[in-house]
């Protein structure tokens, strides 16, 4: 018989690939299990391209089981080279420090933790590999990998094309005995991952295998690409970001709210927890009825990642500035200090709109911004200072300028 959990995962899109879904099957209809994801602390905060996996763990949470949220304080010393075309740089102590912080604060978003049989806990592998020399390590782990096997593996073939470096070379290796350690320590039987680190986290289940001669499991997810087709994440410009600090409610609400037609329902599935059948009768509305769905979309999403407050906050602020009527004050906002006249370009740079005068002068002269409803297109205009100044860029994007 199907396990409930992995029906809900195969009707929602979650899975990729199973590294032996019936032995898996078994486990999990045998009773609780305990599931691993890792993320390295490169920034401090999850972002959307996180989130499918992370969703997934949250159904586990949902079903019954225990997930275990692993912040790699030893593997972010190293860089995965995973999908990357070159070596990542390397982080001070302190920006690791800092970046672990972040992680936490973004996974106490998606579970539930404490001390209760499915509560989800958070572990670092520093915690258990600073403990290895050089020798210790090669001398305990040398022999479990070879060199034809860790060539075979694609986050490998890239890299060799760019100069891949010794230290990258050991990622895998490391994330293995990640594996082996929460087997033994928590009997953590499955570790769950995007599609690109399925090379690595198989590494895991054979060390597992040699090791103490048992069965582990991998489940992977599929990776979610922006509308141009490009991995979503920090290195590629296009991150939406977990933490408020980095990305705002609104901010977050507005990315699902446009989310392009035919990702409907994909995203409903994978970013929310409404029913299937609810999603079923969403994604089969058509032309201007499918906005409804996009902003159940987005609200859902959002009351996930930052809860009913900030998601009814967000929904009125999008309806005041695209329909009218709501409450003004939930737009996102920023304060400038602003006591005389400001060239246009100067304060739309200024107020973060843009990140070069270069760029701000090209929307202002193609008419992409209006201030307080009217369209400037002189980028020697100046801007006098006021209490409140509703900035509009393109079509989708308002900020509330607070001069003081």
């Amino acid at each position: 018989m199907q396990n409930e959990l992995l029906r809900e995962l195969t009707a929602r899109g979650f899975i990729n690939q199973v590294s032996n879904i019936d032995a898996l099957n078994d486990a999990l209809n045998a009773g609780r299990i305990a599931a691993y994801l890792g993320s390295d602390p490169t920034a401090d905060s999850l972002h959307v391209g996180h989130l499918v996996p992370v969703m997934m763990m949250r159904w586990l949470q949902k079903y019954g089981h225990r997930p275990i949220m692993l912040v790699g304080g030893a593997t972010g010393r190293i860089g995965d080279p995973s999908g990357r075309d070159s070596g990542r740089p390397m982080m001070t102590e302190e920006v690791l420090a800092h970046n672990i912080a972040g992680l936490k604060k973004s996974y106490s978003k998606f579970f539930r933790f404490g001390d209760g049989a499915s509560d989800a806990i958070m572990v670092d592998n520093y915690d258990w590999m600073k403990g290895y020399s050089h020798l210790d390590f090669l001398r305990d782990f040398g022999t479990d990998f070879t060199v034809p096997r860790m060539l075979s593996m694609e986050s490998v073939k890239r890299r060799l094309e760019t100069g891949m470096t010794f230290l990258e070379f050991n990622y895998m290796t490391f994330q293995a005995v990640d594996f082996l350690t929460l087997y033994k320590d928590y009997g953590c039987i499955l570790q769950t991952c995007g599609a690109d680190q399925w090379g690595n986290a198989i590494m895991g289940i054979e060390l597992i295998r040699k090791k103490l001669g048992k069965e582990a499991f991998v489940l992977s997810t599929s990776l979610i690409t922006d509308s141009n087709g490009k991995k979503i994440g920090k290195s590629a410009g296009n991150a939406i970001w977990v933490n408020e600090d980095k990305t705002s409610p609104y901010e977050y609400y507005q990315y699902f709210r446009n989310t392009p037609d035919d990702l409907v329902e994909k995203f409903l599935k994978i970013f929310t927890e409404i029913p299937l059948a609810e999603i079923e009768r969403l994604a089969a509305l058509k032309g201007a009825e499918l906005n409804e769905a996009k902003k159940i979309l987005a609200y859902a999403a959002t009351e996930i990642a930052h809860g009913t407050a900030a998601a009814d906050a967000a929904a009125d602020a999008a309806a005041a500035l695209f329909g009218g009527g709501a409450d003004m004050s939930n737009a996102p906002s920023v304060e400038l200090p602003m006591n005389a006249p400001m060239g246009v370009v100067d304060f739309l740079c200024a107020a973060g709109l843009f990140p070069s005068k270069s760029e701000a002068r090209r929307m202002v002269e193609q008419g992409g911004i209006q201030i307080d409803g009217v369209k400037i297109t002189d980028p020697r205009a100046m801007i006098a200072p006021a209490c409140d100044i509703m900035v509009q860029k393109g079509k989708k994007t308002f900020l509330r300028v607070m001069c003081k």
